[in-house]
């Protein structure tokens, strides 16, 4: 840990001179390979100082290889970086930062067993004899959050704070340390509506301070609203850069994705009128998060489910396939009751949860394609014990093919793939064997838009097939466009279900919040 005072107090003054001038970068002809992806081809673009520039395309097009190509934490390969006028070649993001240029990643790099202040100043806290100096640290820290134009409490524990508040102080620390360029890697990924509006509120307040930010992200709405200038990457290259105001959502999408998407959703097809009940759930309660829950899917039903963040939703999930205990309720799967006391079992029955994060509950990144797909279907694949591996490839290859996965070779790790294809991979994992009922939780999270149209085509796809699917998702629009019937849970119970014409945004949201819509009836 380094203690020089004199160190200290050049880098608070290199942090007071960052909310005066941000750093103009340019990328001249730079290309990024990983083993034989070429990440990045021959890419040139601009970011002028103090301007949100966004960097958009699907998952794979090579925003986020861009964007730590700025912030030192990949060299390219070929061409180079000139930051304010001098070429540089960064080795690592320490050598970045020397040029106020740092990266808040989606997963926040924190010490989570110290507190705010502590690591906003981690490596170079003012200090006295050999000793923190805990009251400059404080007077230091108010200064910072004053200029920067939002504060923490200090002495909170980073392992106790909220992701968005994690990545407050990630910013803190890029200010504190004279960040002039700030790369954001899909800083809302991970957030809630209200939160990202919180960090859509800060980013805008450091570019009025001075602050360059390189803005990476697949949500085309927020993008439009916050940039100044929008890059458009498709297969590695840039493909267009643009003021904002001279861009539309549908006009972006044609651009990442190269066609134009004639509509957002598919067109939902009818359950047919003699489509026999597959799931009957009725009086579920489970762990104080789920109350009294009651309802059916049909064969070729998207039953969708809406409602606010800790609603109940996801526990509800869980409670079905035996992830959480029940303590009172029933299942039925087509028509005799059913006690799963475990995903495993829900499996052999015939329900498959897709959960709602890929990486922490879905996938073991660190393990091939092949081995992701049939880790729960191993004993289909085995004599005596021994994995055929000829049969387990062709069952993954078909698959695969038909999920339109990719990749270089099923025999790749998970991790390499990008978002979208990583998310097919976790569909390819629970159709190998098709599952009578398919809860699909979240699943179109942190893909892009033209991934999420890929999703969609196949959950209507299989509804058509006659596979009962149970719809969880927090954005709105997908539950309302792909579902024939909306269940609305708010505090661990149904408030709503809602058919026909009955499906609105208005009335699913009054629902959620527990308020009648305008309009209604006393």
């Amino acid at each position: 840990m380094t203690t020089d005072n004199g160190k200290n107090a050049t880098l608070l003054e290199q942090a007071r001179g960052a909310s005066q001038t941000g750093a103009t970068v340019v990328v001249e002809h730079v290309d990024k390979r990983f083993g034989v992806v070429r990440a990045l081809q021959d890419v040139s673009v601009t970011i002028r100082a103090g301007t949100i520039h966004a960097l958009v395309g699907e998952n794979g097009a090579g925003k986020s290889t861009l964007g730590k190509v700025m912030a030192g934490v990949h060299a390219p390969d070929s061409g180079q970086l000139i930051v304010d006028g001098r070429p540089r070649r960064y080795r690592s993001p320490r050598d970045s930062l020397a040029d106020g240029v740092t990266i808040v990643a989606q997963e926040v790099i924190l010490v989570p067993l110290r507190s705010v202040e502590e690591n906003v100043f981690l490596g170079h806290p003012p200090a006295r004899l050999g000793q923190i100096d805990r009251r400059r640290l404080r007077e230091q820290y108010e200064e910072l959050v004053e200029r920067a134009g939002f504060a923490l409490p200090p002495d909170a524990l980073v392992a106790e704070l909220r992701l968005a508040d994690q990545q407050k102080v990630e910013i803190l620390r890029g200010l504190a340390r004279g960040a002039r360029l700030i790369v954001m890697d899909e800083p809302t990924a991970a957030l809630t509506r209200d939160e990202a509006e919180q960090l859509f509120g800060i980013t805008r307040a450091l570019r009025e301070r001075g602050t360059t930010i390189v803005y990476v992200s697949h949500f085309l709405k927020e993008v439009l609203e916050l940039a100044d200038t929008i890059t458009v990457l498709r297969d590695g290259r840039v493909i267009d850069t643009a003021p904002a105001g001279e861009e539309t959502e549908s006009g972006l999408v044609s651009k990442m994705i190269g066609r134009s998407l004639d509509r957002a959703f598919p067109p939902r097809r009818p359950v047919p009128a003699d489509a026999p009940e597959v799931l009957r759930v009725r009086g579920v309660s489970a762990g104080g998060a789920i109350h009294d829950v009651s309802f059916e899917v049909r064969a070729g039903e998207v039953l969708g489910f809406a409602g606010l963040v800790g609603s109940g939703r996801s526990e509800l999930a869980h409670a079905v396939i035996g992830a959480m205990r029940r303590t009172a309720g029933t299942i039925e799967l087509d028509g005799q009751v059913v006690t799963p006391r475990s995903p495993a079992d829900a499996k052999r029955l015939g329900i498959a949860l897709l959960p709602e994060s890929r990486k922490t509950q879905g996938l073991v990144l660190g393990r091939s394609i092949t081995e992701n797909v049939t880790l729960p279907h191993l004993a289909d694949f085995s004599t005596w014990g021994a994995i055929s591996p000829r049969r387990e490839r062709r069952a993954v290859e078909e698959i695969a093919a038909r999920l339109d996965v990719r990749t270089r070779s099923i025999g790749a790790p998970v991790r390499d793939l990008s978002g979208g294809n990583q998310q097919k991979v976790l569909f390819a994992k629970w159709l190998l064997r098709p599952p009578r009922v398919l809860i699909a939780d979240e699943p179109t999270r942190g893909v892009d838009v033209g991934a999420k149209r890929a999703i969609y085509d196949l959950i209507v796809a299989l509804a058509a097939e006659g596979m009962a699917i149970v719809l969880i998702s927090s954005e709105l629009e997908e539950v309302l466009s792909l579902s024939h019937r909306v269940c609305v849970m708010r505090a661990g119970r149904l408030d709503a279900t809602l058919s026909g014409d009955e499906i609105d945004e208005e009335r699913v949201v009054a629902a959620a919040f527990g308020s009648e819509p305008a309009g209604a009836q006393a």
